[in-house]
Formats: structure tokens, C-alpha cells, sequence
């Protein structure tokens, strides 16, 4: 499955969850790539003078960042995450990863400090996205970019395996073990969005919808790889929504 990043201090076994080494800290890089040039195509515009300060909130091990940093020169990405084990990991691959917390006492940067922010397979995992946005805002300058990426609730199985009775992919319904549903490993999934669901929940957070792409996920069986990345054309049935907005 996807693979959590953390910004918050989570509740109860959730600590330790995402404090246990042996959970994958991770996303895939094909999507990583084309999150980080559609951050590069829109950094490029007129409007963008100068080197642009990109914050990586929930970097985990920082192979986002890192990922992204060779389509970004010129700029500076610092990752950010609560968790102790996957900044140590993160600080072996990218110059700057720093502690800070989406909520509680929140991102240890000043209002407006950041032009851009990845925010990659994150907002799946929190109690409170909607306290997780609004820092997001605070921090963002008006008019900055946030990259946004997360399963698809709707990709084109999950909608096959519900008529069929089976929890859809990406779905969770323990932190021990895997019940009802394809996959092999637990990772923490605490929300999931349609396409129309994300683009309605940014856009109440105080955010301008930009564009919206599909990407495909590395555990879709080999034989059916191929169908996803053709699903990749239409996000609504692709296995990961990437959106662009812009804060207003």
C-alpha cells in the first residue's frame, strides 16, 4: 500500500506505529516524479522570481525531496516531519530536515515563510486534516503552491472490488494485520478521497484548485500495470490523485 509520512504527534498506538522502523516511510517515485514537475512547471512562470523556498511536510525517509530536487534548481526544499526515525533517514538523502508538526504547537516556520509545499501521501494519515490545512495555509505565502497527493478511493479496481464485496484498496481497518481487502502490508490509512472529494475539501480549506492528474501505484499486480498507467488519462479512476492549488 502507500506508505506514511507523519507531522503530528498521533494518538494512542499511533505513536508507536509510526515511530517503528520496520514501517515503510516512503511513496513511489514514479508519482513522486510527476509531482515534482508539475511543482517545476508552475515555479516556472513569470511570477516566480528567485529561488523559492519548498517546504516537503510528512518527507519520511526524504526520497520525495529528493526525488524532486533535481527538477527544482535553484531552490531550496527542506523536509519536515514529527517522526524522530524517518527524519534520520530523511537527513542521508536531502541537505535540510527539520522536526514540526502540523498540529498542536505547530510548523516551526513563520506566516508565509514557504512559496511551495509537497505534502505526498500524507493527509490519508491524519486525525485532523482539516487543522493540517490550515496550517498549510498559514505557512504558505499568498498565492503559494501546495502539491497534494493521496490514494484514490475511486481508482478503477477499488470500484470493481466493492461490487464485489471486497474493501478496497487502500482502505484499513486495523493497525495489526489485513482483513477483507488485497495487500500485504499495514500502513496506516485513516481517511481516503475521491477526486471530487479532495477538490471540494482544499477548496473549503481556503485553496484555488489548480489541476488535478492521476498517477499510478507500484502494487498493482505487474500484468495490470499497464491499465493503470492508461487510468492515469482520467484522475477520477486513477490509483493516486495529484492537485494542484494555490492558496488564496
Amino acid at each position: 500500500m502507500t506508505t506514511p509520512t507523519t507531522t503530528g504527534p498521533p494518538p494512542g498506538d499511533l505513536r508507536d506505529f509510526y515511530e517503528n522502523p520496520a514501517v515503510p516511510v516512503a511513496s513511489g517515485t514514479p508519482r513522486s516524479l510527476r509531482q515534482a514537475r508539475m511543482l517545476a512547471r508552475a515555479l516556472s512562470g513569470p511570477a516566480t522570481a528567485g529561488p523559492q523556498t519548498i517546504l516537503d511536510i510528512g518527507c519520511g525517509d526524504g526520497t520525495a525531496a529528493a526525488t524532486a530536487a533535481p527538477l527544482l534548481p535553484g531552490h531550496r526544499v527542506i523536509g519536515v516531519d514529527w517522526s524522530q526515525d524517518a527524519l534520520r533517514r530523511a537527513r542521508t538523502r536531502i541537505p535540510y530536515a527539520v522536526r514540526g508538526e502540523l498540529t498542536g504547537g505547530g510548523l516551526p516556520f513563520a506566516s508565509g515563510a514557504a512559496d511551495a509545499v509537497l505534502f505526498s501521501e500524507v493527509v490519508e494519515h491524519l486525525v485532523d486534516p482539516d487543522a493540517a490545512l490550515d496550517e498549510i495555509r498559514r505557512i504558505l505565502r499568498p498565492g503559494g503552491h501546495l502539491m497534494l497527493s493521496t490514494p484514490n478511493l475511486a481508482a478503477w479496481y477499488n470500484r470493481g472490488l466493492l461490487l464485489a464485496g471486497v474493501q478496497p484498496v487502500f482502505s484499513e481497518v486495523s493497525l495489526r494485520g489485513i482483513h477483507g481487502r488485497p495487500g500485504k502490508e499495514v500502513v496506516g490509512h485513516l481517511r481516503l478521497y475521491t477526486a471530487r472529494a479532495l477538490k471540494e475539501f482544499v477548496a473549503a480549506s481556503g485553496f484555488t484548485v489548480e489541476r488535478l492528474e492521476g498517477a499510478p501505484f507500484h502494487g498493482v499486480p505487474r500484468p495490470l500495470r499497464p491499465l493503470d498507467r492508461l487510468a492515469c488519462a482520467r484522475p477520477q479512476l486513477a490509483s493516486i490523485l495529484l492537485l494542484h492549488a494555490r492558496r488564496t
